[in-house]
C-alpha cells in the first residue's frame, strides 16, 4: 500500500520533469566533444604556403610590444617552436599596403625572408644566405636611388647618406638580422625601406620587428629557405588582424 508521504514525491518529481528544460537535465559534454584548439597559423588566411611560419603579433595598432613565435608545419598540423617578447614601431603598426616610409610604424602583413646578415657570425646550423656586415655596407632608403630598399656594399653616388643607413653603425640590432620583404621585391617609391627582423635595441624600433638576442640566434638557426619560410606581422583583432593576411 502506497503511503501518502510516497505519493506526495511521486507528483513533486513529475512536477519538476515539467518544468525544467530538457537541456539542463542533459549530461555535461565532456572535454573530449569540446572544439578542438587550432593553432595560430591554421587560423590564418594565408602561410606563404612553405612549412616554417614567424608570427609577429601586438594587442593593436598603438602597441610597441607583443609576442613573436616561430611555427613548423608537419604534414596538416603546425607546431609551436619557439616564442619570444617582440617589439614594434615607436609609433606602433600600419596596414602595410598603405604604410607611408618614415612613420616609425611597423607594416602588418605577410612577407618572405629573402637573406639574413649581421655584424655577429652566423649561428650554427643557418643555412639561410647570410651576409656579413662591413663598414662599407648600407641599406639604400633614397627614394631617388636606383638602389632603393636593397643592400648596397659600397653606397653608390645616387644614394645618399643621409638617406640610407649604415649597417655597422648598429652593432647591437643588425648582430644578427633577417630582411623581411616588405616593399622588397616590387618597392614602391614612400611606401618604405629597411624593415627587419633584428635584435632588440633600447627600446621601439623605427618600424623593425626586434626580439631579444637568444631568440634571433634561434630563428635564424631554424628557418630553412628550402620550407619557404614567411613572417606574417599583425595585430589581435581589427583589419589588420594577423588571421586576416
Amino acid at each position: 500500500m502506497t503511503s501518502a508521504r510516497t505519493l506526495a514525491s511521486a507528483v513533486c518529481a513529475a512536477a519538476l520533469a515539467l518544468t525544467v528544460p530538457a537541456s539542463a537535465l542533459a549530461a555535461p559534454r565532456s572535454p573530449a566533444s569540446a572544439p578542438a584548439w587550432r593553432p595560430l597559423p591554421a587560423r590564418m588566411a594565408d602561410t606563404g604556403g612553405g612549412s616554417q611560419l614567424i608570427t609577429a603579433r601586438a594587442p593593436d595598432l598603438r602597441s610597441t610590444t607583443g609576442t613573436v613565435s616561430w611555427w613548423q608545419r608537419y604534414g596538416k598540423r603546425w607546431h609551436r617552436v619557439g616564442t619570444a617578447p617582440a617589439r614594434f614601431g615607436a609609433n606602433g603598426l600600419a596596414e602595410g599596403r598603405t604604410r607611408e616610409q618614415g612613420t616609425s610604424t611597423t607594416p602588418t602583413g605577410l612577407y618572405d625572408l629573402p637573406f639574413a646578415f649581421g655584424l655577429a657570425k652566423a649561428p650554427a646550423g643557418t643555412t639561410v644566405p647570410y651576409r656579413p656586415v662591413r663598414a662599407s655596407s648600407w641599406w639604400c632608403q633614397d627614394n631617388a636611388s636606383a638602389s632603393y630598399n636593397r643592400w648596397v656594399d659600397p653606397r653608390p653616388s645616387d644614394c645618399a647618406a643621409n638617406e640610407a643607413e649604415r649597417l655597422a653603425d648598429y652593432p647591437t640590432q643588425y648582430s644578427r638580422a633577417l630582411v623581411v620583404g616588405f616593399n622588397y621585391h616590387r618597392p614602391v617609391r614612400g611606401r618604405g625601406a629597411g624593415i627587419f627582423l633584428h635584435v632588440n635595441g633600447r627600446g621601439a624600433t623605427a618600424g623593425c620587428v626586434s626580439v631579444p638576442a637568444r631568440a634571433m640566434a634561434r630563428i635564424m638557426s631554424w628557418v630553412k629557405p628550402a620550407a619557404r619560410p614567411h613572417i606574417a606581422i599583425g595585430t589581435e583583432s581589427g583589419p589588420t588582424a594577423i588571421t586576416r593576411y
